[in-house]
């Protein structure tokens, strides 16, 4: 399969090999930038961060 990539992509090798180079860099940021927080928001979600304690306003010494 890499053998039939490498021969559909034009140009010499060095030309070849900057566009491998291209795309496998295009594939990693857009799985950073779009896959990886999808993953995470979908199947790992945080807890709610806030305190759900005593109203601060409501104060029982006054």
């Amino acid at each position: 399969m890499y053998a039939a990539l490498w021969r559909a992509l034009p140009g010499p090798w060095p030309v070849r090999l900057l566009i491998v180079l291209a795309l496998l860099a295009g594939i990693v940021l857009l799985l950073v930038f779009h896959g990886y927080p999808w993953v995470m928001q979908t199947f790992f979600p945080t807890p709610d961060p806030t305190f759900a304690g005593p109203d601060p306003r409501s104060s029982t010494l006054a």
